[in-house]
Order: C-alpha cells, then sequence, then structure tokens
C-alpha cells in the first residue's frame, strides 16, 4: 500500500495494509477478520486468486496477502468466536481489526467498582475523556505479532502507532487459534 513503509517488516506490512483498509470504509465498523497466506505460494498454488487479487509476479517473495474472511456473527462475543476458528496449513497467519472505547491511564482510579460489564461499558462510553480507536492486530503461525492503533480524533496514516505488544489479550487470543 502507498503509506506502507518499505523496510518494515511483512507482518507489519501487512497490519498496516488492514488498517488502510479499514480505514477507508470508515468508522463505527464491525469487527473483521483476516487470514494471511504467504503471497509467493498463493500465486504458486492458487493463480486464479491471485491474479483476481492483483498479485503481481515481481511483488517481493516474503510479502503475507491478507484475505478477509466472513463476517463475524453479530451478537457472539469475540473471545467465543475466535474460539471457534481452526486454520488450515496454507494460513500462516491471522488478524483482527476492531474499534473500541479506551480511557486514558489517569481514568483508570476513578472506575466504579462492582460494575456489570454492560454497566461498565455505558461508563466508558460516557466519559468525558474516552477515546474511539481502531486496533488491528496480527499473529502468525510462529509466534510473531505486530499491532496499528488509529485514534479516531486522530485519523491519519501518519499518526497509526505500531507495535508489537500493544494489544497483548488480543494477540494471544488469535495465536490460540493457531493450537492444536
Amino acid at each position: 500500500m502507498s503509506n506502507t513503509p518499505m523496510a518494515a517488516s511483512p507482518l507489519t506490512r501487512a497490519v498496516l495494509e488492514i488498517d488502510e483498509y479499514a480505514s477507508g470504509l470508515g468508522w463505527d465498523q464491525p469487527a473483521r477478520l483476516f487470514a494471511l497466506v504467504d503471497t509467493a505460494r498463493l500465486r504458486t498454488q492458487e493463480p486464479a486468486l491471485a491474479s483476481q487479487l492483483g498479485l503481481e509476479d515481481g511483488q517481493e517473495s516474503s510479502a503475507l496477502t491478507p484475505i478477509e474472511q466472513d463476517e463475524i456473527p453479530a451478537g457472539k462475543a469475540l473471545d467465543e468466536f475466535l474460539g471457534t476458528i481452526a486454520w488450515p496449513d496454507a494460513v500462516v497467519g491471522c488478524a483482527l481489526t476492531v474499534e473500541r472505547l479506551m480511557l486514558p491511564p489517569s481514568a483508570e482510579a476513578t472506575v466504579p467498582q462492582g460494575l456489570s460489564e454492560a454497566r461498565l461499558a455505558k461508563w466508558v462510553a460516557e466519559h468525558p475523556d474516552r477515546q474511539e480507536v481502531r486496533m488491528t492486530v496480527a499473529v502468525l503461525r510462529d509466534g510473531a505479532r505486530d499491532s496499528a492503533l488509529r485514534l479516531r480524533e486522530k485519523d491519519s496514516p501518519t499518526e497509526v502507532l505500531t507495535g508489537r505488544d500493544l494489544v497483548p489479550g488480543l494477540a494471544e487470543a488469535l495465536s490460540a487459534t493457531f493450537e492444536e
């Protein structure tokens, strides 16, 4: 993609490509799940699909191609849904993009104790310091992981934060989809 740094690892480039795709869809979108496949292997084993995806032979051989999966069922908790996934061997990794509300660390001390999950979500949604964030997290079978965070108030490709451990719980949940 045009805004993806060329020096970045293939996994980071895939995360940023997915973030850019999700950004093009706008905000207030459902979570989206992607399989990550080896681009060179895809061109060799599935040339028609590779052509449909616009993958040219000259592309970097270590690249990863994200392939969006079917929609995540509405009303099903994300952790429950991830627990039902099993990937075929051709899938070398997976990624998920999801929007959430977050509070700054300074607000943690003011969180009321004993709230149900629904009441806590309502409290966060009404908090004056809340921020909307889109998280894109990707993991590979070999344990590599990367993520990107985009704040709605700073919705620009130059303001996307990347890092291995930005959303560790989600990365662990995605890694679990590869366990036997």
